[in-house]
């Protein structure tokens, strides 16, 4: 088997994945995981052959944007301070108690080294935070705030890692420099990010086509990281950066084809790359083999204490971090997602899996100093953080749907009813509004006005039904029962309609082309 074999066959498991992680109740990244696994233990299987400083480059910005596309800005606004205890303080806390631990335990490990790896396992995987929470149901405000913490963390991590491997490599290091570095590693990034963004947004309205715009925002998150990178700024921030501001001012609310199309594009690119990130994770075992021949027990040993750490630090982060926000939360009402009670804080705490940035930073380590003499305890290095990044992703990535369901832990489906409710009454009179404006510009029979202004309520009715009267909620559903029985027999009619325009295509003398255009229409037709 050639690499790009084994690409395929990665890119394969990323699509079987998903029906066979629904119907077991294990969420896809851990089954890729499991997958790169059992390939890394078969001979025939080649080493991954990708540069450790591409990993992250072809990798994060397309997942993150993705992940972004789920969010807002003023989700990420409001929910500034557990994102911030998490995602920055609670990285630096990790870091240099697993920089503690290591420096005690491996002989010889100078403390930059140990610092450089306890950088790079203190970061949650931001996709592997969101893809698990994401199935598992849980409430919309836990999803919040693992979402904020896993995009954000990396930024810290990242700067950290850069700037722990310096000290290493160069035996100097200075506080002021390392605090300057990250200050403007931070406003590069925002400054490239926000530019890329502005760009980007008065670009799609130059091309207008759906197609040319989708393949637009596909380029997008990777020109703000390698941009920013160039600029010495994060990358990871860049394209956090590029993606809010689009999110925010790059939709337009009647671009219904671009919309649809690029959900459906960005939902395809979200499962392909996190089926291989996650599989090149479990493929990294080979290197672990490799680094672990005829030292296994002080290396498990060594790595089983450093997953304890990482372990415990977040617990005991989490259990006064979770209090003290609700303390701040209730004295001055802020309008942010908090954990609201134990059940829920240790959901959080079993949902620090690390991944694919953690990875990344550990194959980028380098394997020589400035003096020529090789990189201290790298193999070493290599070695404990595979052990933390498989222990969190298959560990807990296995045993937290189990969690959860024992804990109770689930969404709160009567408030997403109310939001959905509200909506639907807001969507109702924005109709109601524009219909009267538009009496007032042209003169509309008594009938047409009246059937529009039913309309305008139906538009409410289908986003939450709850908004009719109880004697007119089953005249509603009854009429919704009806309209779903003429659409079946339009669909069925629609059908028979296509097949007979493919089997026209392979006729002879018949255009492909006009063949196309037809079925296009009669596709546009079917999502009427």
């Amino acid at each position: 088997m050639d690499q790009l074999a084994l690409l395929f066959v990665l890119l394969l498991g990323a699509v079987i994945s998903v029906p066979v992680g629904d119907r077991l109740g294990m969420p896809a990244p851990v089954l890729m995981t499991l997958l790169g696994i059992v390939l890394a233990l078969l001979d025939f299987v080649p080493n991954v052959d990708i540069p450790p400083d591409l990993i992250l480059p072809l990798l994060l910005p397309p997942l993150l944007y993705a992940a972004v596309r789920r969010t807002s800005w003023r989700q990420f606004a409001a929910n500034k301070r557990p994102i911030f205890l998490l995602a920055v303080a609670l990285v630096f806390v990790t870091m240099a108690c697993v920089a503690a631990a290591a420096n005690a335990i491996v002989p010889g490990l100078p403390l930059a080294a140990a610092f450089a790896l306890g950088a790079l396992v203190a970061p949650p995987d931001p996709v592997a935070a969101t893809a698990v929470a994401g199935q598992l149901g849980l409430p919309r405000r836990l999803v919040s705030i693992l979402e904020g913490e896993g995009l954000f963390n990396d930024v810290t991590a990242i700067v950290l890692y850069h700037v722990a491997i310096a000290a290493a490599v160069s035996g100097t290091f200075s506080p002021w420099k390392a605090g300057l570095d990250l200050v403007l590693s931070a406003v590069v990034a925002v400054a490239v990010g926000l530019a890329l963004g502005w760009g980007a947004n008065k670009l799609m309205e130059l091309l207008g086509d759906a197609t040319l715009q989708i393949g637009l925002t596909l380029l997008v998150p990777y020109a703000s990281y390698v941009m920013a990178e160039e600029l010495h700024g994060s990358g990871v921030l860049a394209v956090l950066t590029t993606a809010l501001f689009l999110a925010e001012y790059g939709s337009d609310a009647d671009d219904v084809m671009t919309r649809l199309a690029g959900h459906t594009f960005w939902n395809i690119v979200d499962t392909l790359v996190t089926g291989v990130a996650f599989g090149l994770v479990g493929l990294e075992l080979h290197n672990a083999i490799h680094t672990a021949a005829g030292r296994w027990g002080q290396l498990l040993g060594w790595a089983a204490l450093v997953v304890c750490v990482v372990v415990l630090v977040r617990l005991l982060w989490l259990l006064p971090a979770t209090w003290l926000t609700k303390r701040l939360h209730a004295r001055r009402d802020y309008d942010e997602d908090i954990p609201v009670s134990w059940r829920e804080t240790v959901v959080m705490w079993w949902s620090g899996m690390r991944g694919v940035a953690s990875v990344a930073l550990v194959l980028a380590i380098p394997l020589e100093t400035d003096s020529g003499a090789p990189f201290p305890s790298r193999d070493e290095i290599i070695f404990i953080a595979f052990g933390v990044i498989m222990a969190t992703l298959v560990v807990q990535g296995l045993t937290l749907p189990w969690l959860v369901r024992r804990l109770g832990v689930k969404a709160d489906t009567d408030q997403e009813k109310e939001f959905a409710k509200a909506l639907a009454i807001r969507a109702a009179k924005a109709a109601k509004r524009r219909l009267r404006e538009i009496e007032e510009d042209e003169e509309l029979p008594e009938d047409l006005s009246e059937q529009m202004l039913r309309r305008a309520f139906d538009i409410g009715v289908r986003i939450s039904p709850e908004l009719a009267e109880d004697e007119r909620r089953e005249a509603y559903r009854e009429r919704a029962r009806r309209v779903k029985r003429v659409r079946r027999i339009q669909q069925e009619m629609l059908s028979a309609a296509r097949h007979e325009v493919l089997a026209a295509r392979s006729e002879p003398g018949a255009d492909p082309e006009v063949v196309d255009r037809v079925l296009r229409h009669l596709d546009v037709r079917s999502l009427r």
